[in-house]
C-alpha cells in the first residue's frame, strides 16, 4: 500500500527535524546528560513536528544503544516501538478519550512496570481537549508519577491549559518553520523520490503551507501525481492558484468605485459555480496582502504567489490608499461573518462590493477614516478621488476637476483671456494677444512656483525607485517635492538628479513611481527659487539706495 510523503519520511533522529534547534538541541543535551524530566509539554502550531519529537524522545529514553541523545534505530526496542509491537508506548487522543473514566484507566495502568522498555512513556495528543474534571484527575499522577512512567504532552492551543498542569511540566515551544528550511526538506525528498523541484516552486509550497512541514510535503504528493517534474506552473495548478485575475478586477473596480464592474464579475463567478463564502476568503487574503506590501519593505516571505503576481499586486498596493485597504478587510471580513450564519451568500457578496464602491453609503469607523483620507488627499495634490461615473463641471480656473491626462498649465491662461473686456469692443484682440502672452506664461510660471505645496507621498515614491534602481535613488537622496496643479516640482540637492530625469526613460519611471502613490499622471520641473532677488531684497544698503532715488535724493555711488 502507498505510503504518503509526510509519513514516509518522518524524520526519525532528532538531527532530521526541521527548523527546531531550540527543541532538538536541548533535548539531545538532556537525554546525553541523563536528565530526564517526568513530564514535558510540547506546544506549536500543526505540522511543526510536536508529535514526531514525541516519539523520538519516546525511543531515545528507551533505546538499548543511544548515540548522541538519538535513538539507534536498530535495537529491539527501536524496532519495536516503530512496527509496534512495544506496548509500553502509549499513544492518545485526547479529542476522542477526554473524560474523567479515561484519565483513571491511564493512572491504573501507569502504577505496572514495563513489560519490555525502561519507561512507560504516554503521549497526549490535543491535551487542550481535556475536560476540567479529567484535569483534576492527572494533575497528582502528572505532579508526583511513578519512576518508570513520562508523560509527554502535545497541543495547538497552549492557552486552555490550566496553570496548574503548566507548572508541571519541562514546556518546549514549536515555531513555525522558516520557508528556507521548508524548501531545503522538500529537495532532500524529492531527490530521494528521483523527482525534480524547481528551487522557486520549493519556495512556493513553503509558503502555501504557512510554517508547517507536514503540510508542504502533503501538497509535494500532490504535485509529484501531477508531473515527477515539478514547476511553479505545476504548483499553481495543483494548488489552485492559477486563474485569479478576478481578484485584480473586483479590486480595480473597488478603487475606481465602480459598482457595476464589481457586480458584473461576480455575476460571472456566480454562474460558474464559484463558492461566494469561498471568494470572500480570496479578497480577504488578496487585501492581506495589499496591506503588507503597503506597510512593509519587503512582503515576499509572506506572500504565497509567483513572482509575476506579485509584482501585479505591488502595482495596485502602491495605487490604493491605506484606509481604503484596511476598509476592504473589515468589511470582508465581517461579510464573511454573516454568511456563515447563513442567508443568500451571493446577495451578501453584492452588497459588500456596493458598500466598497461607495463609502458613504455606511457610517462605519473605516468608511469614515477612508472618506477623510481621500478629503485629505485631495487638499493635498489638489485632485479629487477618481469618480468615473460622475464628472460635474466646474469654473475654469479651478484646477480640481481637470483630468490627470490633461495638462493643468496649458488651461491657466484662459481666464485671463476671458475677463479681458477690450475682446468684446473692437476687432483688435488679434493684435493685443500676442503682446500679452509672454507676460502670461511669465504670471503662469509664477504662479506655479507661488502655489507649490508640498509632496508628503514624496519618501514612498522614492522607496518606489529603490526598486527600479538604487542608482536613481540614491541620486535623489536628500530631495524634496511639490505639487501645484499638474506639476510635480523637485527640489534635490545633486544636479545628477536633473541630468536623469533629462533621459526619457528615467523620467517616464518617475512619473509612473509619482502615479502608483498618488493615482494622478504629473508633469515634472525644477523647484529653483529665485535666490538672487531674494538676497537684493534682504540687502538693507539697497533698499535705501533705491527709496533716496525714490524720493529725488542725489545718491553718489563709488565703484
Amino acid at each position: 500500500m502507498y505510503q504518503v510523503l509526510y509519513r514516509k519520511w518522518r524524520p526519525q533522529v532528532f538531527a532530521d527535524v526541521a527548523g527546531q534547534p531550540q527543541v532538538t538541541t536541548t533535548l539531545r543535551n538532556e537525554l546525553m546528560a541523563g536528565r530526564i524530566a517526568h513530564a514535558y509539554l510540547f506546544t506549536g502550531s500543526r505540522g511543526t513536528g510536536k508529535t514526531t519529537c514525541a516519539k523520538i524522545l519516546a525511543k531515545a529514553v528507551n533505546c538499548l544503544h543511544p548515540v548522541d541523545g538519538d535513538p539507534c534505530g536498530e535495537c529491539e526496542i527501536c524496532r519495536g516501538i516503530d512496527s509496534g509491537a512495544v506496548m509500553d508506548i502509549v499513544e492518545i487522543d485526547a479529542a476522542s478519550n477526554n473524560g474523567v473514566e479515561n484519565i483513571r484507566e491511564l493512572r491504573e495502568e501507569a502504577a505496572f512496570t514495563p513489560t519490555s522498555a525502561k519507561y512507560r512513556v504516554y503521549i497526549i495528543d490535543e491535551v487542550h481537549m481535556l475536560t476540567v474534571g479529567a484535569f483534576n484527575a492527572l494533575l497528582k499522577t502528572l505532579e508526583e508519577p511513578p519512576a518508570h512512567v513520562l508523560f509527554i504532552l502535545a497541543t495547538t492551543e497552549v492557552h486552555k491549559l490550566p496553570a496548574t498542569i503548566l507548572s508541571r511540566c519541562q514546556r518546549f515551544d514549536f515555531h513555525r518553520i522558516a520557508p528556507e528550511d521548508i524548501a531545503a526538506r522538500l529537495h532532500y525528498v524529492a531527490e530521494h523520490e528521483n523527482a525534480s523541484l524547481d528551487e522557486q516552486a520549493g519556495l512556493l509550497i513553503a509558503r502555501l503551507a504557512d510554517g508547517a512541514l507536514r503540510d508542504a510535503l502533503s501538497l509535494l504528493d500532490q504535485c509529484l501525481g501531477h508531473s515527477r517534474e515539478v514547476t511553479v506552473q505545476v504548483v499553481n495548478e495543483t494548488a489552485g492558484l492559477a486563474g485569479r485575475d478576478h481578484l485584480f478586477d473586483i479590486t480595480e473596480a473597488i478603487m475606481n468605485r465602480d459598482s457595476a464592474k464589481a457586480l458584473d464579475v461576480v455575476d460571472r463567478l456566480y454562474r460558474d459555480s464559484k463558492d461566494m463564502a469561498r471568494l470572500c476568503e480570496e479578497l480577504i487574503g488578496h487585501f492581506r496582502g495589499m496591506m503588507l506590501i503597503k506597510t512593509m519593505k519587503d512582503a515576499t516571505a509572506l506572500l504565497a504567489m509567483t513572482p509575476e503576481e506579485q509584482a501585479h499586486l505591488s502595482k495596485q498596493a502602491l495605487a490604493a490608499p491605506l484606509p481604503l485597504i484596511l476598509h476592504g478587510l473589515t468589511v470582508f471580513q465581517e461579510s464573511l461573518d454573516r454568511m456563515g450564519r447563513g442567508g443568500n451568500r451571493r446577495v451578501e457578496m453584492e452588497m459588500t462590493l456596493i458598500r466598497l464602491c461607495a463609502p458613504e453609503l455606511e457610517d462605519s469607523t473605516a468608511a469614515l477614516v477612508r472618506r477623510i483620507e481621500a478629503l485629505e488627499r485631495q487638499i493635498r495634490t489638489g485632485v479629487p478621488a477618481p469618480q468615473p461615473k460622475e464628472s460635474p463641471s466646474q469654473p475654469i480656473s479651478a484646477p480640481q476637476p481637470v483630468s490627470a491626462s490633461q495638462p493643468v498649465l496649458a488651461e491657466e491662461p484662459a481666464p485671463v483671456v476671458k475677463n479681458s473686456a477690450p475682446q468684446q469692443e473692437s476687432p483688435s484682440p488679434a493684435v493685443q494677444e500676442p503682446q500679452k502672452s509672454p507676460a502670461k506664461t511669465a504670471m503662469s510660471m509664477e504662479e506655479i512656483q507661488a502655489n507649490a505645496k508640498r509632496l508628503d507621498e514624496w519618501p514612498e515614491i522614492l522607496q518606489i525607485l529603490r526598486n527600479y534602481s538604487q542608482s536613481i535613488a540614491a541620486a535623489f537622496h536628500g530631495s524634496s517635492a511639490y505639487v501645484s496643479g499638474s506639476y510635480v516640482l523637485i527640489d534635490a540637492p545633486q544636479e545628477l538628479a536633473f541630468e536623469l530625469l533629462r533621459k526619457s526613460s528615467q523620467r517616464d519611471k518617475m512619473r509612473d513611481a509619482i502615479r502608483q502613490v498618488t493615482g494622478q499622471v504629473y508633469k515634472l520641473g525644477p523647484y529653483k527659487p529665485n535666490e538672487e532677488k531674494k538676497s537684493e531684497s534682504q540687502d538693507p544698503l539697497a533698499v535705501l539706495t533705491q527709496e533716496a532715488k525714490q524720493a529725488g535724493i542725489e545718491v553718489i555711488e563709488k565703484e
